[in-house]
């Protein structure tokens, strides 16, 4: 989406006289642009590349179609999701499309087609007052009801006229410029102070949208204000926010659902910064963080889709518009041909000039396996404020995945889960995050913004797989409060086989200290455990829950449950417990009760087996209670509940047999773990998981000492000695 480049590279063009020019100072020049015109409804020429012939092919029909229709450039009066907000986005993409035809096709028709709706816009613009429904909490636009849309108008608007700017007349250009780009870009920095000068995705937008423009109309006082802020002392801006939003290994504070919105200004005023300022190095910018921001949004998916934590919607994958512009750019930078093959799970490339080049490249057969890896991205600018780790088995989609969420808050957007935990395998969830309640842009849900219900339960600790502290929610439900307080990294380990993660938080909850540690280890037989070890330590007696948001079929268990057939209540009164059904409950069953329960999802069956050193009663919970408009989904939970000072919940997730409806063949094996034992030797907490068959698997977890503190145990015949407070052992089999 590198048009923000073309209004100098068009310069070039017309300096040097080749229609190539432009393809050089974008990609790989292969062949020879034409620029004469192709009559309206004839496809582009061929290429050797057949994906980037279909994405034009299809974007020529789509533009084709609205000319033919007429554009309607309404008065703004809906709001997000209403018919004039929806029309008014569309118009910002068509204006861009147009233009990017018009570069790669040469077909005047798309000139004169962006130029129209411009110079509409520019006769709208100057008449417009903010907009009459404005978002609660969000500084308005003039044509969208807030101004982050106008932003995203601008970006894409800007570039569209970039492409044509060179083939207008001097009035047109000048009525473009004087009515419309110069105001928007007025309006959405210094008539917007707070949203430009904040270091958040609104900010990025804004940046963006007014960096691109000054680029493009050649008014640089507007691309200093984008990099270093309004009074260009470098405390806001674009720059900033590269360097407060980012960790060093390019993960997002807001978490991937936004990682991936952020990217595309991110990625689209950096190449046109690079294009235009190239002594910025701006893809060099703190050991090249732009590149690693596009690679780690998507080691942050499973299956294609984006991992469901904080604001989240969960259909957001890696086929998204903004991911598709980031692999086309990264490639463009890296060559890496590992990312030739996320284009092809994105099923289509974009219609620039390094949508091109990365289409050749896979019809030249250069693709390579992407890696999805086990790893730990860091949060926060310094990489000290917690991290996202993930614990892979290996490629998808058979292999399991398991992300353990030890993050910061992640800003307004964040959801107080500290310490939570996913599980994915063969392509499925397991164990679920409920992600963002919204209906986005479906005006009957609340005009299409988020719902209540995001507030009282999606972002509620209940809501997710993490210990819940006398049934309310971490920080007090306080997102300001958990940006100031990060948990602690005390252990990571890649081992393939045996990788491990662990971390700790004592500030989620006055007088309780938090700490974790989650495993994935070979299962005898084939497969993994996920061993999860949830552990709370206070002076004082809590109630404490353990929910576990689990997916499919229940077929058994043996806790000894008492359903509620006849009369249904919600399970509490507040903190999301007033949206659960509580279904079914169970008498307390002693410490160390060995636990189980499992589930059918697809063609293959999990137990999960648990086990607590305090004694525990289980709860069965489904989601909709308190729920009148029907916004929640209907979804369950299994909660694990105890009374004590300080307690370890032991959980082991394995998957076994299979169900074939085809064949109808049913392979059930239960769980394979025969006992787990919770004990202490010399300071050091013992975790003992005895599969039926197969070595013992030991979790110990040292109380006091630091990271590089080192620990021997002696365990029967065994000496055990590790650095840290965690480790992951296996004994030989009996």
């Amino acid at each position: 989406m590198n048009l923000t480049l073309l209004s100098s590279a068009m310069n070039a063009l017309k300096i040097i006289g080749s229609a190539c020019a432009l393809t050089v100072a974008l990609a790989a020049c292969t062949e020879p642009e034409t620029n004469q015109a192709q009559p309206s409804g004839t496809a582009p020429a061929a290429t050797m590349a057949p994906m980037f012939d279909d994405t034009l092919t299809s974007l020529q029909a789509a533009l084709d179609e609205r000319r033919a229709a007429g554009v309607p450039v309404p008065q703004p009066v809906d709001a997000g999701g209403g018919y004039t907000h929806e029309q008014h986005k569309q118009n910002g993409k068509t204006i861009y499309e147009a233009g990017m035809l018009y570069e790669l096709t040469g077909n005047d028709t798309y000139r004169d087609f962006a130029a129209e709706v411009l110079l509409e816009y520019a006769d709208l613009y100057p008449t417009l007052d903010l907009h009459p429904k404005r978002k609660e909490n969000h500084p308005a636009g003039r044509v969208f009801w807030q101004g982050l849309n106008e932003a995203m108008w601008l970006v894409y608007a800007s570039q569209g006229y970039g492409a044509i700017k060179a083939d207008l007349s001097d009035e047109q250009q000048e009525k473009i410029e004087s009515q419309l780009m110069r105001p928007m870009a007025d309006f959405l920095s210094e008539g917007s102070p707070r949203t430009f000068n904040r270091i958040h995705n609104h900010g990025t937008w804004a940046a963006a949208a007014v960096g691109l423009t000054g680029y493009v109309i050649g008014e640089r006082d507007y691309v200093d204000k984008a990099l270093y802020g309004l009074d260009k002392s470098g405390d806001a801006g674009f720059l900033k926010q590269m360097d407060e939003l980012f960790s060093p290994d390019g993960y997002y504070a807001e978490g991937p659902y936004y990682q991936r919105f952020a990217l595309m200004p991110f990625i689209l005023f950096a190449q046109s910064i690079e294009r235009n300022d190239p002594d910025l190095k701006i893809f060099d910018r703190r050991d090249g963080l732009l590149r690693k921001a596009i690679t780690s949004t998507i080691q942050q998916s499973y299956g294609g889709r984006f991992y469901p934590i904080n604001d989240a919607i969960r259909e957001k994958g890696l086929n998204t518009v903004e991911l598709r512009y980031a692999v086309a750019i990264a490639y463009d930078l890296t060559q890496d041909p590992t990312l030739l093959s996320v284009a092809q799970m994105q099923k289509g490339v974009v219609p620039t000039p390094q949508g091109r080049a990365l289409a050749q490249a896979i019809a030249d057969g250069k693709t390579e396996p992407f890696v999805f890896k086990t790893l730990q991205l860091r949060d926060g600018p310094k990489g000290d404020r917690g991290a996202l780790i993930t614990l892979r088995s290996g490629p998808e989609p058979d292999a399991a995945a398991v992300v353990f969420k030890a993050t910061s808050q992640g800003l307004g957007h964040g959801h107080f889960d500290r310490l939570g935990l996913l599980y994915f395998d063969n392509g499925d969830e397991i164990v679920a995050d409920y992600g963002a309640s919204r209906f986005l842009n479906v005006e009957p849900k609340n005009g299409g913004h988020y719902l209540a219900e995001n507030l009282s339960w999606a972002k509620q600790t209940v809501a997710h797989n993490t210990l819940v502290v006398d049934e309310q929610s971490q920080f007090d439900g306080d997102w300001r409060i958990g940006e100031e307080r990060v948990p602690t990294i005390v252990g990571f380990d890649d081992t393939p086989g045996a990788s491990f993660a662990a971390a700790e938080i004592d500030t989620a909850y006055d007088g309780v200290a938090l700490q974790r540690l989650i495993a994935m280890v070979d299962r005898p037989g084939g497969g993994q455990y996920v061993i999860d070890v949830m552990r709370a330590r206070s002076d004082e007696t809590h109630n404490y829950d353990l929910p576990v948001h689990f997916k499919g079929q229940l077929i058994e268990t043996n806790i000894d449950f008492n359903h509620n057939t006849a009369e249904l209540r919600p399970l509490g009164q507040d903190y999301g417990y007033q949206h659960l059904w509580k279904t079914a409950s169970s008498p307390t069953a002693d410490a160390n009760t060995l636990s189980d329960m499992s589930i059918l999802i697809d063609d293959q069956f999990y137990t999960f087996t648990f086990a607590t050193n305090s004694p525990t009663a289980a709860n069965l919970a489904r989601l909709g209670a308190n729920d009148p408009d029907n916004n929640l989904r209907n979804e369950q939970a299994l909660l694990l509940r105890t009374q004590a000072e300080s307690v370890d919940f032991v959980s082991i997730y394995e998957r076994h047999g299979r169900y074939d409806n085809d064949e109808e063949i049913t392979v059930y094996e239960g769980g394979s773990i025969a006992n787990i034992e919770i004990s202490e030797l010399d300071g050091i907490d013992v975790y003992s998981i005895k599969p039926k068959t197969g070595a013992t698997i030991q979790l110990l977890y040292a109380n006091g000492g630091d990271g590089d503190t080192e620990h021997k145990l002696f365990l029967g015949d065994e000496t055990i000695r590790w650095t840290g407070p965690v480790t992951v052992n296996r004994t030989q089999a009996e």
